[in-house]
This record gives C-alpha cells, structure tokens and sequence, in this order.
C-alpha cells in the first residue's frame, strides 16, 4: 500500500496534531484553517508533556492529550480510530513516532534543514541550526530551509514532500536562522498538507468514477 492506495480522506480533512512545545505550528495551522486556505479541521492533539501548546490546543476547545514516556502505537492508533483521524502531523513532536498499518502513509512531520543533510536522532531546533551554520562556516553549505516529509520507523528519513529554502548569511545566529526557517515552515507545511489532501481527492475520484 502507498499514500495514493489510502482511503478518501473526510472532508474537510481530520489531522491529528502531535507537539512538544509551544505550539507555533498548531497556530500556524489553525489560523490557515480559520482563513480557509487548508480544507482541515483539527478534533485532537497529543502532547508529549504539559507544555504551551498543549495549553493553545484546549484553550481553542480541542480534545487535548498529554502522553509522557513512549508513544504506544496501539493507544495512537484507538485515538486516531475514535477522531477519526486522516493525517498525523508532527509539530515538533520530539519523540519517534511508531508506524502501525493504521497510520502508515499518513504521518507527515516537517524538519527545520533541507533533508537528508542535518536529519537524524537528536537533530532537532537549535542543535539543527548551530550545525548548519558550522557547516556554513567551513564552506561546506550556503543555504537552509526547511523540509515536510512522510515520517517512517525512523529520524527524518522518510519521503521529502516539499522543500523550502532560504541563504545563510554571515552573521546569522542560531536565533536569526530559525527565525528564517520558521517563516517558510509557516509556508511549507500548509502547502505540503493541501497537495496531499487533493492528491487524496483526485485519486479517490479516480478510483471510484461515477
């Protein structure tokens, strides 16, 4: 089974967020939903400790969980089965997502570098950014970004979806970076869920004519 294999998604599109922090990209995503430019609703999220996002997610009336230690796949795949649950968006969610048949295909994660490069266990906010900008100083990259991609059974590895990017500049700080990379990222993950809930439609119609 693929991504083009899953079933018609509801319209509009149920995502599941699942976040660590302050919940930027749930805003994000709310207010692209508010706009109507993303055809999706958001009925739950799941946080992997009380945090700021957490706290954003129920003060916008959302089913709002809070699942310390390692994330169970038969427990994600009962809440996704009980919102009924099309996507699971990673939102800077720092812990390995497990990859059952009920979510394969769709667990979309964005990462704060232009995968492969500066992927992998441990890379995640500033530490991503302080190696891009080491990298830049030795002459080995000039540019970053940010990539969306299907998350898999591990780090940053799955299929890259979109991709956005944006120069180093000399100066840049590991603040200065990520504030560049977090205005495409604002950008590239409305973008990436949209192609793939019309990817989902087309392909639906095309499988079930009339």
């Amino acid at each position: 089974m693929s991504f083009d294999d899953l079933p018609r998604f509801h319209s509009p599109a149920r995502l599941a967020v699942l976040l660590s922090g302050s919940g930027r990209t749930l805003d994000n995503l709310l207010g692209q939903i508010d706009r109507g430019a993303l055809d999706a609703t958001i009925p739950v999220v799941i946080a992997s400790k009380e945090c700021l996002g957490a706290q954003k997610a129920r003060d916008a009336g959302i089913s709002t969980h809070v699942h310390t230690g390692k994330l169970d796949s038969a427990w994600l795949d009962r809440i996704c089965d009980e919102h009924q649950i099309d996507l699971v968006v990673l939102a800077g969610y720092l812990k390995l997502v497990p990859i059952s048949d009920r979510v394969r295909h769709r667990v979309i994660n964005i990462h704060p570098a232009l995968l492969p490069s500066f992927g992998g266990k441990g890379m995640h906010g500033h530490h991503v950014h302080e190696a891009v900008i080491e990298a830049a100083r030795l002459g080995e990259v000039t540019e970053s970004g940010c990539t969306v991609h299907f998350a898999d059974d591990q780090y940053d590895t799955g299929s890259v979806i979109v991709q956005l990017r944006c120069p180093v500049e000399g100066g840049d700080t590991p603040d200065s970076l990520a504030s560049r990379v977090f205005e495409l990222e604002c950008r590239a993950y409305p973008q990436a869920l949209k192609m793939l809930i019309e990817r989902n439609a087309q392909r639906s119609a095309a499988n079930n004519p009339a």
